[in-house]
Formats: structure tokens, sequence, C-alpha cells
């Protein structure tokens, strides 16, 4: 297999399976990001409705009520971060490290209590998310992957744009910019900090949680302990790369779905699979270094 052979079809369909995930934990960030709030806490709610959906999907044979359980559970969730950080004045950082923590304490320990295994959770009893084809348009080459996607594919890619008009077109959007900006100036013009902050939270913690659903239902139909594998931690360079914009969000987590899909082609060519899978991790740490590098050269521009 040369190199060149790696960049077909199934690198595609593999790149977007790869990117939904991260893509609505980032766009839950990027809400939270507009409002003032700073989640970090993205991989706690990922893992929470991985195995929510899970859970779920086993006892009812729904994946529907699978993936609408695994956003009220990711909303539940963000509420520690809700009330803590808008009502209580929390430090919003150690909120959300401590959430992170919980969801691995919790998860594990209910992977146990009610299903008596420990690592690994695989039934065919669990209901996986379908993969809905587009008659014509799936078998179109090259791009044909993109219109075979699972119903959460489809509306992780719709909710980009709808989310790019709602902050950017709409009153709505306009209020939720301005809460993050200028929170004072928001309120006396009649607007509610808390109550636009709280529910920003909210929607991060449904968008992620849904995110948790397509790893755990759609990539793959099992849970195991940690699954959410640093994908929110992902999500939050994501939001940090895009600036909190929808179009950047996207372009930002198709990069490092194309860096998670990548390396498992690499495993072909003998590399270890403990370094391609260290792939996405890699290319996060090299963008953190590249910002930082950006903020400090602004910073001095600013200062000279």
């Amino acid at each position: 297999m040369n190199l060149l052979a790696m960049f077909d079809q199934d690198l595609v369909a593999s790149v977007l399976r790869s990117l939904i995930p991260i893509l609505l934990a980032a766009l839950g960030g990027m809400i939270c990001e507009r409002v003032g709030i700073f989640n970090i806490g993205l991989e706690g709610i990922l893992l929470i409705g991985t195995f929510t959906g899970v859970a779920v999907s086993y006892g009812t044979h729904s994946w529907i009520l699978g993936s609408l359980a695994a956003m009220v559970a990711g909303m539940l969730f963000s509420m520690i971060l809700g009330y803590g950080a808008v009502y209580r004045k929390g430090d919003p950082i150690v909120l959300a490290v401590a959430m992170n923590i919980l969801a691995v304490g919790m998860t594990s320990f209910l992977l146990l209590a009610i299903f008596h295994v420990q690592g690994v959770f695989k039934d065919p009893k669990i209901d996986g998310i379908p993969t809905w084809r587009i008659p014509g348009l799936a078998d179109i080459p090259g791009i044909g992957p993109l219109f075979s996607l699972t119903p959460i594919g489809y509306l992780a890619l719709l909710l980009v744009p709808v989310l790019w008009v709602v902050l950017f077109r709409t009153p709505v959007g306009l209020r939720l910019r301005g809460v993050g900006e200028r929170p004072l100036a928001a309120a006396t013009l009649g607007v509610n900090p808390q109550r636009y902050q709280l529910l920003a939270v909210l929607a991060s913690g449904a968008l992620a949680g849904l995110g948790g659903a397509q790893l755990a239902l759609g990539n793959v139909v099992q849970f195991t302990e940690n699954m959410s594998a640093g994908r929110g931690w992902i999500a939050v360079v994501v939001v940090m790369l895009a600036r909190a914009h929808p179009v950047g969000v996207l372009g930002a987590a198709l990069l490092f779905g194309f860096a998670d899909a990548i390396g498992f082609r690499l495993q072909s060519f003998g590399l270890p699979q403990q370094l391609t899978d260290a792939g996405p991790y890699i290319v996060t740490l090299i963008v953190l270094i590249l910002m930082s590098r950006r903020f400090k050269q602004a910073r001095t521009a600013q200062l000279a």
C-alpha cells in the first residue's frame, strides 16, 4: 500500500466519523464562549453522554431514546457548571475540572453497578444509530461519504450554518454576544445576563451529550471506560483555534478529525498503534504552541 492510496473514499468516511463528536462538543463550547464562560468540562459531558446513550438504548432498544437521554444527561450534568459559575460565581475552570474527574468515576461505577462488567460493555440489545444514505449523492466519488451519515451527523453539519445565522443575524445572537462581551451594557438594555449564560451552558451540555451518543451508538455500538478519550479536550482547543466562530469550528474540527483518521491508516505502514493513536493530541499540542506564540506576538505589538 503506497502513501497516496491512503487518500481514498474510505478515509473521507473515517474523517467524518471522527469529526462529528468533536464538532458537536465544540459547537457547545462555542456557545458557552460567546456568553463569557470558558467550558473545559466538555470531556466529562461527552463521557456522560456516551454512557447514558448506551444504557438507555440497551434498556429501550431505541437509539432515538438513547440519543435524547444522552442530551438530557448532558444538560443535567452541565448544571454543575451552570449553577456554580453563573449563580454562585465559582471559578468555571475549577468546576469543569471537577466535572471531568467526576464523570470518569461515575461512569466506571455505574458500569459495574448496572451491567456488572468492567472495561467494555457490548451487547446485541444496544440499538445503534443507523446510517442514512441519500440515493445517488452517496455514490459520488470522493464526496459520497458526506451523504451517507447518521442522522446526528447530518444534524451536526446543519448546525454550523444555523448557529452562524443565529449568532450574527438574529436578536438572540446579538444578546448572546453582548452578554459575553459587555454584560453590564447588556443588563442596562433589559437583558438578563445570568439567564442567557445558564441557557448557553445547558445548550452546550445538550450538544456535547449528543456528541457522546454519536460516539457510542454511531461510531461504535458499545461503551468503554473513559470512552471520550480526550475528544472533549480537543473540542476545547477547536473553540480556541476557531475564536468561537461556527465556520472556524468546523474547519478546526476537520483538522483534528483528519489527524485521528489518518492515524489508523498509518498503522498499515508498520507504525506502532500507540504512536498513531497519539496523532490528534500531537496536533493539539502543536496548535496550542502556535496559538501561544501568536498571542505573545499580538501582545507585544499592542505594547509597542
